[in-house]
Parts: structure tokens; C-alpha cells; sequence
């Protein structure tokens, strides 16, 4: 099946992504593809994101100007003109050759070649000459538009009556018509007549909307005020209706006013225009480089009056708004001054590429260092929130870069300014994955503030972040304890400072982290869970700053949870922290979908065993696809979640019996990991611990177990020397491993055996220190070490641990079962198999 969407950028997103859910395009059996159609690919990552957990593999091509070779736009040409031709009933052999005119730079686009075909066919047809150039192209074709509603109405000479005439309207009403439609888009008919009953020219505005859906008939009979296709004939069509330019084609006196009419009247007045954002899109793109540059001045009368206009107009608008050739900066800067405060995932991207074109012209117009240096401060964060983690370095790094000097030269004036430009400079560092100088200017931040806060409570709260984003930074490098020690302090210096909800979250949530890498488990859960409470409070009266927080803390929790074996309870964390990403990242693909990724990872790893095994696999294929693609892009920042995703993967795909293709993935991991843990080994030693134990089980499970043994011991020898240096941490992991090393074994030997008695004792110690965390493992440890003594002939000892578990012999309790069967299929040196 193939479905096809045009303008697919046009659509709403909510209706693209409702479009998409119908169960027709998801049929068992049924190969479907969907080919969506689009000018730009601005909307491309939003819409992909979206689907990132509709089971659907996605893909995106643009296509790229037209080869200047003449030759290869003459083939285009005759394709297209043969096919106008036949619609003309001219056949193919009309004489018409290719104009000179298509290895021009403007005629690289097809609809341009496309544009020609078609003007020189009806040229032909209405035997006159075709223009040469892609002005008069279009506006050869606006002017059929006009001949069209003058033959429709019937001109003065053939006198129709009223009766007689096919359209009511007359050309200079259907012209103010069109232009609106042009603006306003496809309505419901009532709609539309209420946008024409506020222009002065609609005597009878019900009828004029009927004879427009003539000329413009909607798929929808219900629906009226089809705009004109394509969407840059309709831009042109609103370029050279306005006053300005210096074109053959009539521009309107009315055209201005019906513009602002449109734009800021609303039938209902409830805010701002629901089609504010196709207005303000279209004229700026019709005033964008190359086009219409008068066009900038009627959409700046509009903004001058209500500059919100802009912010209601959505970030696509703002995006290209920044884009228009020859803008008046002062209708830039009624704009900013209606950003909203701090993060607003629907608008930010729309807020960070206006900021950059503002600040490049603010730049250019001082030489004040403070100046400079607060318009780069201003732009990072701006940047940062639309998910720009380079430019927002980049920016960053030139506002610190300036403030330094200064704050040497003058410390009572500026050494506080520089003390924060350094702290967004090392938050910057740390976005893009530069852990280890994200710490030095971490640790130098937090310098200045332990002296400005002396005597001086108002930097307490300074202090205070300071120690947090330390913590981050000392934990991203693997110094865990440091990091559990400078968290700690700052969420007790915002306890004792009160008020400061947000932050004091935030570092709860951040200890959280912290407490739970150093097997603190039950006040690790205490942490997230108060930070939770928090959040949500936060969330209930500011969900547009507060909720990215809200679902990352939930993410969390859900882990938190899932380790406690609370499954349920971490299930519905994960489940609801996963719908939140996903909302999220269709307003902000950059920012959220590496962690919508994760969330989905995380959530695939903790649902119910009532979830059948293909739901689990698609969603863990899903976060691997998403981890990939962002590698790829930003290796530093996103092989680490993308070696993590595989991990989990390869569980999955074992579980399905798709052996090979578990190694597969595992080994992919294996070499990320591995080449992680050669830059910086305190950071990704006990991760490659991990990806070696799953491959130790992966290459037992295809046989090759002299190769699982190989990686199985690698990771005991890893987990063994970090256990010794810190046991707290690390001895979980050394059980782990233990474990996939007697797995990776051909035979039940003594030797397992005594793996096996390993891993129970250092169960045993961790279970009596984390009853919660731990009982669960050392329940399984206990029933595959009776197994391995069954299978030994040591029977007693067996029956003795069974006693312990409270099960009579050959009963393992059902949590036990998918780790024992392995064992019971291996063959024994000291008993002969029945």
C-alpha cells in the first residue's frame, strides 16, 4: 500500500500524525510505505519524532537544485510539456522547443521547469509568445487566473443578465477574495463568510465564497477559501497584489487593508488568529532572499501594532520571519520583547533563530565589550533551549571570552557577570559531551562563588547551583563519590535557603542519580520520589517550563522503581515520563528526542511480562534506531546511549530466538564501548564490563563458548579490580558477571560450581545490606547454585538451599526460571545423561 501526502508541511501536526494512526496503514501482512511530499524539511524532525513510536522505519531525501547542465533541464522540460500538451489535445508535436532561458540560476527549481512547460503549451495553444523569465512566468499564469473569473462572470460586451452568468462575483471582487483565501486557508463555508463580511467590499459574502468554491472547489463540499497552488504561486500571487513593487502586474489599493483585517481580526475574538502562523509564513517566505523584498514593510505595519502577533504565529513563522531579506530590526525587537521566559518547547526553535539574526545586527551596532558579551550570554540561552548545544558553545564561549578580561581589568564591576558566563560556558561543555573541560570550569566557577558567598548571603543560591552542576560534571568523569558529596551539600544549602522549589528539584533529582550509581538505593528512591512531588507541583501551575523536568525525573523514577522490583509502580512512571518525551519532542525534535529515545528504551526494559515479546522489541529497535542516527551526528554526546540501547536489544532479540542477530548488536556495543572506555576508563570500564558479559552470553547461545569465556572473564577480571578499589559500587556488577561467566560455560563442572558459590555469597552480603534491591537476585543466585549441585549428583547441598528457599526439589520459583533453563540443558562430566 502507498499512501501519498502532499504539502505535507502544511499539515498540522496533530492532524499528520492522526492521518498516520489509522488502522488501514497497519495491517498485518500488509507492506505499507508513506511518501510525504514538502517544500522544506523544517517540519521533517518534528513529524519523525512523532513517529517515533508508531512502529514505522523513516527516511528523508531532499532534493537538490536541478543540474545547471542545459541538456538535463531540456529533458525535464519536454517530459512536462508533452504532458500539458496531451491535456491541451495538442499531442507531442507542437513545434515548441526549450527557451534559453532554463540554464538560468532561477530556473533551478523543477516547479520553475515545470512552470515553463506549462506557460509555453498555453502560450502555444492561445497562439502568443511565452515569457523568458520566472517573473513573467508567473505572473502569465496569475493573469489566466484573472481572465478565468472575467469569463466566469461575463464581460460588459456579451451583457449577460444576472441569471445567465455562471459567477456572481465580478473579477475586482473575486481578486480581493482570492488574496484573502490566499491568507486565510481552507475553512468551513460559514467561516469563510465571516472573514468576507468584515471586508467592505462584500455586499453579499455568502455568495461570493460560493463562487470562489467554484473557481477553487475544496475536497470537502463543507469547506470553502482553497487557497492557489502551489504555495509559491500564492506567495507571488500576494507579493504583487501589495503596494511596493515594480512589477507588470497590478498591485491593490485594498490589499493592505484586507492584509491587516485578516491578520488581526478573529470572529470570535478569543487571542490571537488561529491562521496566524499560515499568514505570517507565507509572507515571509515571499519576502525571503531573492523574492519580494517590499513585502517586508506590509508585514512590519502589522507587527508594529501587535507585535504578539508573531509569538501566536508559532515558531515555523518566527523561523521565517528571521529569514526575510532587508528586515526593520526595531519590529525584531517588539518581537523579543514578547518571548516568553525561559523554555518553551513549542516556540523555542522559532525564538532561537530570530535571537541569532537580532543579535547579529544588535553585534554590529556596538563595540561596548559588556554589550557584546551579555548579547552572546543572551543568545546561548536561547540557543540551548531549541536544542542548539553548538551554536549555544559557540555563543557561550564568546560571551566568556569577553567577560574574562574585563572582570580582571574591573572585579567589583563585572567579576559576578563572568562568574555566570563561566558557569553557562561549562553547562554548554558539558551539552556537547567535553566532560573533562565542562569540570575545570566547573570546579573555577564554583571558586568564585565560595568567595562572593562569603559574607554575602545573597550568592548562597549561587552557590548552591554551582555545587550542583560540579556534582553533574564529576560524576559525567567518574569520580562518584565527589559527586554524591557535592550534591548532597546543595541540596541542603537550597533547604536551608527555602524558596527556590525549581532548583531544590532539580538537585534531588540530580543526588537521586548519584546515590543510586553508589548502591544507596532506598534514599536514592527517597530522592527522586521527593523531587517527583516537586516537579509536579511545579508542572500543575507552569507546565511549559516545568514538564521536560517533570519527565525526566519521572525516567528516573521509573528505573528507581524497576530496581526496587516495584514493577508496576515503575511501569506507570516510565509509561507516563514516555508520553510526556513524546509530546515534547514534536514541539522540539533537537532537545527531546534523544531522551523520548531513552524513555522508550527504558520503558521497553520494565513492562508487565503480560506484554507480549514483538511490542518490547519494537520499541527497543525504535530507541536503538533514534540512538543511531544521533551518533552519527554527535558520536561524543550520544555513542554511550547508543551502545546502552543495543545492550538492551540484543536481551530482547535472544529472548525472540533471533540468536545471530543478538550477537550482531552486542558486539556493535562491545566496540562502542570499548573505544569509550580508551579515552576515559574511570567513566566506561564498568559499561564495557557489562557489554562483555552480554556477549559472553550471546556467543554461548550460537555455541562458540571457547569465545564466550573469552568475554565473559574479560569482564570478571574489569569487575574484580573495581570492586576492590570500591566494593560499595562495584560489587554488584562482579556478581553480575560471575553469572554470565558460568553461563558462557559448555559443561556443569566444579569450576561453575564454584563461580556459582561466588555469586551467591557476594548476593548474600548485598541482600542483607539492600534487602529490597537485592533479594530478588540472590532468590535466583540460590536456585541456579541448587541446579548446578543437582546436576552434579550433590544432592543434599541442593535439597538444603531448596529448603532454604522454602521449595521442594526440582521447584524454582517462577522469577528464577529463564536464568535455570540454560543449566539443565548442559552436560554434566561426573553423571551420564538418561
Amino acid at each position: 500500500m502507498l499512501l501519498i501526502v502532499d504539502y505535507a508541511d502544511q499539515w498540522p501536526l496533530t492532524h499528520l500524525t492522526w492521518l498516520l494512526s489509522n488502522a488501514l496503514l497497519h495491517q498485518t501482512g500488509v507492506r505499507t510505505r508513506i511518501l510525504l511530499l514538502a517544500r522544506t524539511t523544517n517540519d521533517w524532525p518534528r513529524i519523525r519524532a512523532a513517529l517515533a513510536n508508531r512502529q514505522a522505519a523513516t527516511s528523508s531525501q531532499k532534493l537538490h537544485p536541478l543540474p545547471s547542465r542545459k541538456d538535463a533541464r531540456d529533458e525535464m522540460f519536454t517530459a512536462a510539456h508533452n504532458a500539458f500538451a496531451s491535456h491541451y489535445g495538442l499531442g507531442e508535436a507542437t513545434g515548441i522547443t526549450p527557451p534559453e532561458s532554463l540554464s538560468r540560476p532561477e530556473m533551478s527549481l523543477t516547479l520553475a521547469v515545470h512552470m515553463a512547460a506549462l506557460v509555453a503549451v498555453d502560450a502555444h495553444a492561445a497562439g502568443c509568445r511565452p515569457p523568458d523569465d520566472i517573473e513573467g512566468l508567473t505572473i502569465y499564469l496569475l493573469d489566466r487566473e484573472h481572465l478565468h473569473w472575467a469569463r466566469l462572470y461575463g464581460d460588459e460586451s456579451r451583457q449577460l443578465k444576472p441569471s445567465e452568468r455562471r459567477c456572481r462575483t465580478p473579477p475586482h471582487q473575486m481578486n480581493q477574495a482570492a488574496f484573502t483565501a490566499t491568507l486565510r486557508g481552507t475553512v468551513p463555508r460559514s467561516t469563510a463568510a465571516a472573514v468576507l463580511g468584515r471586508l467592505p467590499m462584500a455586499s453579499d459574502p455568502e455568495q461570493i465564497v460560493a463562487d470562489h468554491s467554484i473557481c477553487y472547489p475544496s475536497a470537502d463540499p463543507g469547506h470553502a477559501f482553497e487557497p492557489l497552488y502551489p504555495d509559491r504561486l500564492a506567495e507571488d500571487f500576494l507579493a504583487l497584489t501589495l503596494i511596493g513593487h515594480t512589477a507588470d502586474y497590478p498591485s491593490q489599493p485594498w490589499a493592505s487593508d484586507t492584509l491587516r483585517t485578516v491578520l488581526t481580526g478573529e470572529e470570535d475574538t478569543r487571542g490571537a488568529p488561529a491562521w496566524a502562523s499560515r499568514s505570517v509564513v507565507f509572507l515571509a517566505a515571499s519576502a525571503g532572499p531573492g523574492r519580494w523584498t517590499h513585502v517586508t514593510k506590509h508585514l512590519n505595519e502589522v507587527l508594529t501594532t501587535d507585535p504578539a502577533l508573531a509569538i501566536a504565529a508559532g515558531s515555523a513563522a518566527l523561523t521565517a520571519l528571521a529569514e526575510v531579506s532587508e528586515p526593520d530590526f526595531d519590529v525584531f525587537e517588539a518581537v523579543v520583547e514578547q518571548f516568553p521566559d525561559g523554555r518553551h518547547p513549542d516556540l523555542d526553535p522559532g525564538i532561537a533563530a530570530l535571537a541569532a539574526r537580532l543579535t547579529s545586527h544588535r553585534l554590529a551596532h556596538t563595540e561596548d565589550p559588556a554589550e557584546r558579551a551579555g548579547l552572546y550570554s543572551w543568545l546561548a540561552i536561547r540557543q540551548r533551549n531549541a536544542g542548539l548545544y553548538d551554536q549555544a558553545l559557540d555563543s557561550a564561549r564568546s560571551a566568556e571570552k569577553i567577560w574574562r578580561p574585563l572582570a580582571k581589568e574591573n572585579q567589583a564591576e563585572y567579576e559576578h557577570e563572568w562568574a555566570e558566563s563561566l558557569a553557562s560556558f561549562g553547562n554548554r561543555l558539558g551539552d556537547v559531551g567535553r566532560h573533562g573541560e565542562a569540570l575545570a570550569t566547573a570546579e573555577e566557577t564554583l571558586g568564585l562563588y565560595r568567595r562572593f558567598s562569603r559574607g554575602n548571603v545573597a550568592y548562597e543560591p549561587h552557590l548552591s547551583r554551582s555545587l550542583g552542576n560540579l556534582g553533574v560534571r564529576l560524576s559525567a568523569v567518574g569520580r562518584r563519590e565527589e559527586a554524591l558529596e557535592a550534591a548532597g551539600q546543595a541540596v541542603l544549602l537550597y533547604r536551608r535557603l527555602g524558596g527556590h522549589e525549581a532548583e531544590l528539584a532539580t538537585m534531588l533529582a540530580n543526588l537521586g542519580v548519584d546515590l543510586w550509581v553508589m548502591e544507596r538505593r532506598e534514599e536514592a528512591l527517597n530522592a527522586t520520589e521527593e523531587a517527583v512531588k516537586l516537579y509536579r507541583r511545579l508542572a500543575h501551575s507552569n507546565p511549559i517550563a516545568h514538564e521536560p523536568d517533570l519527565a525526566r525525573c519521572l525516567n528516573n523514577l521509573g528505573v528507581r522503581l524497576s530496581g526496587m522490583s516495584r514493577p508496576d509502580e515503575a511501569h506507570k512512571s516510565t509509561e507516563e515520563a514516555a508520553r510526556l518525551y513524546d509530546r515534547l519532542a514534536q514541539a522540539n525534535p533537537a532537545l527531546y528526542e534523544p531522551r523520548l529515545a531513552g524513555s522508550l528504551g527504558n520503558l521497553a526494559a520494565i513492562l508487565p511480562e503480560s506484554q507480549d515479546d514483538v511490542t518490547i522489541l519494537t520499541l527497543k529497535e525504535h530507541a536503538a534506531e533514534i540512538f543511531r542516527r544521533l551518533a552519527e551526528a554527535k558520536p561524543a554526546l550520544h555513542e554511550p546511549h547508543l551502545a546502552d540501547s543495543l545492550a538492551g536489544l540484543g536481551v530482547t532479540l535472544s529472548a525472540l530466538g533471533q540468536a545471530d542477530e543478538a550477537l550482531a548488536v552486542v558486539q556493535e556495543a562491545v566496540a562502542i564501548r570499548r573505544r569509550l572506555a580508551r579515552r576515559n576508563e574511570s567513566v566506561h570500564a564498568a559499561e564495557l564490563a557489562r557489554s562483555l558479559s552480554n556477549l559472553g552470553l550471546r556467543l554461548a547461545a550460537v555455541g562458540r563458548y571457547a569465545d564466550a569465556r573469552t568475554a565473559a572473564k574479560e569482564s570478571v577480571d574489569i569487575c574484580r579490580r573495581l570492586s576492590q578499589a570500591n566494593p560499595v559500587i562495584y560489587e554488584p556488577h562482579l556478581a553480575g558477571a560471575l553469572t554470565a561467566f558460568a553461563a558462557a560455560r559448555e559443561n556443569v563442572d566444579a569450576e561453575m560450581e564454584q563461580i556459582d558459590a561466588e555469586v551467591v555469597q557476594l548476593y548474600r552480603k548485598l541482600a542483607a545490606a539492600t534487602p529490597k534491591a537485592f533479594c530478588s537476585n540472590l532468590q535466583m543466585a540460590l536456585s541456579a547454585h541448587a541446579t548446578v549441585l543437582d546436576v552434579l549428583g550433590r544432592t543434599k547441598e541442593a535439597d538444603k538451599i531448596r529448603f532454604e528457599l522454602g521449595f521442594g526439589r526440582n521447584q524454582t520459583p517462577a522469577s528464577a526460571g529463564r536464568i535455570l533453563h540454560w543449566i539443565k540443558s548442559r552436560k554434566s562430566p561426573r553423571r551420564k545423561r538418561r
